[in-house]
């Protein structure tokens, strides 16, 4: 017997997504693409972190048509800089002493896409970080934690104890604003329930 085909693809290589799709209980298989993620000159952090999201879903809904593919970026701005995945333990230390004390902003987007039909949306979410020493740093890069995120934190991990306070979406600064999904998926006519 075939299985049913599942709601929506997820284009994401993030396993934070995968388990918010689970944890909702949204029917779904992941199949990442790869695009170029580097924004181009002048480019603000929200057009870039939305174009990134609509460039992922339509490459996915080119590999599955008939289907609703979603693609999803986040990004992280502190002073209009977009801060993106640190590329060695030294780069993540100073990326975190940079976000130390200060207020910076998450910009999570999300698109939905099946063949010419596309939904989007994007959300931003303030963080404010603790302050912190270089050792207090260094020992939170040692937990190889930060070396995939974007600003060199997770704050559903260990990175929580840097964060002072959040203002906005908790789970776009995870790198999935589901109540934008659960919008989106409405007016692409999967209605979530929670059956």
């Amino acid at each position: 017997m075939t299985p049913p085909s599942p709601d929506i693809v997820l284009a994401s290589r993030s396993p934070r997504r995968h388990q918010l799709f689970e944890m909702l209980g949204i029917s779904h298989v992941v199949d990442p693409v790869h695009i170029d993620e580097r924004p181009v000159p002048g480019e603000a952090p929200e057009p870039f972190a939305q174009r990134l999201a609509r460039e992922k879903a339509l490459a996915g809904a080119e590999r599955h048509p008939g289907t609703w593919v979603l693609g999803a970026d986040t990004v992280v701005v502190l002073d209009e800089e977009i801060l993106g995945k640190p590329a060695s333990p030294v780069e993540a230390e100073e990326m975190l002493l940079r976000l130390a004390g200060r207020r910076h902003r998450v910009v999570s987007a999300i698109a939905l896409s099946r063949g010419e039909d596309l939904h989007e949306a994007h959300d931003v979410t303030s963080v404010w970080m603790r302050s912190m020493t270089r050792e207090m740093a260094r020992e939170y890069v040692a937990t190889g934690e930060p070396m995939d995120k974007a600003g060199s934190y997770a704050v559903q991990g260990m990175g929580a104890i840097l964060v002072d306070r959040i203002e906005g979406d908790y789970f776009g600064v995870m790198g999935l604003p589901v109540r934008l999904v659960v919008e989106l998926m409405g007016l692409a006519g999967i209605p979530y329930n929670f059956s």
